[in-house]
């Protein structure tokens, strides 16, 4: 089971790796929305915010957090370190339900690019 720290790390590389994106990955990165990642098996949820092409994460808190975040992500922990590695296909974990996706419609097509 990966560690809150390893799962801290993972959205990182994520971050990182949204940073220097370029083309449809590169504008669904500039996004300006509000994000949590609710990692299921650990029962904490990264709260922060998708700005200037990366991920800030401002807090981590247990359990879901006080307020709804406009872009809403859950899975286990060890999901989140495999779809950030590339061992995991982000499609086929969302499909299957291992991992969770809420968000508008809108944002959801301005994503794909992304995921």
């Amino acid at each position: 089971m990966a560690t809150i720290e390893e799962c801290r790390a993972a959205l990182e590389r994520l971050s990182d790796g949204m940073r220097g994106a370029e083309g449809d990955v590169r504008a669904a990165a500039e996004l300006d929305r509000t994000v949590s990642c609710r990692i299921t098996d650990l029962d904490r949820t990264f709260v922060g915010r998708m700005t200037g092409g990366r991920i800030v994460v401002d807090d981590t808190v247990r359990g879901a957090p006080a307020e709804r975040a406009q872009i809403r992500l859950a899975m286990a922990g060890d999901d989140l370190v495999a779809l950030v590695n590339g061992e995991l296909n982000f499609a086929k974990a969302w499909g299957s339900g291992r991992l969770k996706l809420e968000t508008g419609l809108l944002d959801l097509f301005r994503l794909r690019g992304l995921l």
